[in-house]
């Protein structure tokens, strides 16, 4: 029985929390190249706010914080708050281009509303189910 015990088990890999389509990945590294200075990675987040309660929030990462989620993706890495992990888990994030507006689009099966323009959203924590 103690060897059992004493045995280790191989982790299986954790999926990704979130992943990038190839358009959202090629944007970031070309907002990448083009920053005034080295990044770490993209900081995705979520905050309070909005008409619908809650916004998606990015920034440059200018280091890992000891509790963020590290993915990479596409030769990209993205770095998730922690507190933002459960809102995210299964999210693509995609970059789009239409005749009016270029914008990153979260496609999260967390949300369960949005605002009217689109900028906040209605997200709950995602459940083991």
């Amino acid at each position: 029985m103690s060897e059992l015990a004493a045995t280790p088990r191989p982790r299986r890999p954790r999926p990704k929390v979130v992943t990038l389509t190839e358009a959202a990945a090629s944007r970031v590294r070309e907002i990448m190249e083009a920053a005034d200075r080295p990044y770490v990675g993209l900081r995705v987040g979520v905050k309070n706010g909005g008409c619908a309660g809650q916004e998606y929030t990015l920034a440059y990462a200018e280091a890992v914080e000891p509790f963020d989620e590290v993915v990479e993706d596409k030769g990209v890495t993205v770095l998730i708050e922690p507190k933002a992990v459960l809102f995210l888990i299964g999210t693509e994030i995609d970059y789009v281009t239409d005749r009016l507006a270029s914008k990153f689009m979260f496609r999260n099966p967390n949300q369960t509303d949005a605002c009217g323009c689109g900028e906040s959203v209605t997200i709950v924590p995602a459940t083991g189910a």
